[in-house]
């Protein structure tokens, strides 16, 4: 079976402020590395938008009705926190951005595709039950999984996400949560501010491995596979999905590790392991940070590589 690629052109349509990090050429790019000779074999889909309701799953009802009416008029950007904007198309890309998360689990777990990434914006891993916040709206990665439980048969998901600013939505949202294991490789400190080694979840259900500014390659290898992998293989999920950022990498701007690109296809590699051992190799990659272009391209093209090879 081949890996699933999904994206969708109305997601470059969301917009910031000129000079904001994350910006449409962050999909140019990952687009560009994609369209390589090497990743020709890609089943290659457009991303569905998602009934709005599913954000429920995740979110907080109140959050989900004022959201959408926090949508400017064409031609302005409206600013919800400090650095997090909605502009006139973003309602249509958020929804393409959720929509492809969960049809990529579908695929995945109806064992159309061995496994499959998603190339989409804004991302989603900051975003809280109630609130937006770091760039994110909704958290696709933690729709996505509640979805598989709901409708296609995962009791238990296991979701890593090796961004290098931790995911706080997604703990937020699984904090109490025993059958949903969430684990975070970060720098810290550094925004948001969370992920110390010390919030475990009400189950025993959060794994954060903080990594100090500077932090290379060998390093995160061995905490990676010290800390993270352990815990996700005992898990025994149904289920792996990765909240893919790249912005670990020693060319971002928004951090200070110092990671190559091929670290991210090292780490993909070892959660395949698992997911072969555990779960059928059912994996499913959402795209997070990643603020380099450079850096950016070459990740991901790293990440996706070793997601074609299992």
């Amino acid at each position: 079976m081949s890996t699933l690629y999904v994206t969708h052109p109305v997601c470059l349509d969301h917009e910031s402020p000129p000079g904001h990090p994350e910006r449409p050429d962050r999909l140019r790019a990952v687009w560009r590395a994609l369209d390589e000779p090497r990743f020709a074999a890609l089943d290659r889909r457009e991303g569905s938008a998602a009934d709005p309701a599913l954000a429920l799953l995740a979110h907080d009802e109140r959050y989900c009705e004022i959201l959408p009416t926090l949508i400017p008029p064409e031609g302005r950007i409206a600013q919800i926190d400090a650095d997090t904007y909605l502009s006139a198309h973003s309602w249509p890309a958020l929804l393409h951005a959720m929509g492809s998360a969960v049809q990529a689990v579908e695929a995945v777990m109806q064992g159309e595709v061995k496994n499959a990434f998603c190339a989409t914006r804004p991302p989603g891993h900051h975003a809280e039950r109630a609130r937006a916040m770091g760039f994110c709206l909704f958290n696709h990665v933690a729709v996505a999984a509640r979805q598989a439980q709901r409708k296609q048969g995962a009791e238990r998901v296991a979701i890593v996400d090796f961004d290098v600013h931790h995911g706080n939505g997604t703990q937020d949202i699984f904090w109490s949560d025993a059958s949903v294991l969430y684990a975070s490789s970060h720098q810290w400190p550094l925004y948001p501010g969370t992920g110390a080694a010390s919030e475990t979840g009400e189950h025993d259900n959060i794994v954060n491995l903080p990594l100090a500014s500077g932090t290379g390659p060998q390093v995160f290898r061995v905490a990676f596979e010290s800390v993270i992998l352990p815990r996700v293989d005992a898990f025994n999920p149904d289920l792996i999905v990765i909240s893919a950022g790249f912005d670990a990498h020693r060319r971002d701007p928004l951090a200070s590790l110092d990671l190559g690109e091929e670290e991210f296809g090292w780490a993909t590699r070892r959660l395949l392991e698992i997911a072969e051992r555990r779960c059928a190799g059912r994996v499913v990659s959402v795209l997070e940070g990643g603020y380099d272009l450079a850096g950016l391209s070459a990740s991901a093209a790293a990440h996706v590589e070793a997601l074609m090879e299992a």
